[in-house]
């Protein structure tokens, strides 16, 4: 039960947050609330077709917090593993 309210409380900051960001305003990034240090990002994805998806993830600019939250089909992930996309191979488009 504390983890949905943890969650809870999350989605309600970001989206206080977003609600009053203004494009491109480095000055206003959240603080990471894990550890302190670090900033809270926001990274943006293409949806299956193509569609922009604003605001997607955040992520902590602190490599060693690692603190992250996505959204995915809806559910909300909270620090889900960080891999390197090297290795990704891009997807081929016809």
């Amino acid at each position: 039960m504390t983890e949905l309210v943890t969650i809870s409380a999350i989605v309600i900051y970001f989206a206080k947050f977003f609600n009053g960001m203004e494009e491109d305003s480095v000055e206003s990034l959240p603080k990471c609330k894990k550890c302190n240090e670090g900033d809270l990002v926001p990274l943006s994805d293409f949806g299956s077709q193509g569609a922009p998806i604003h605001y997607k993830a955040w992520v902590c600019t602190n490599p060693d917090c690692g603190f992250n939250i996505k959204i995915r089909n809806g559910d909300v992930y909270l620090n889900e593993p960080i891999t390197s996309g090297a290795m990704h191979a891009p997807r081929i488009r016809s």
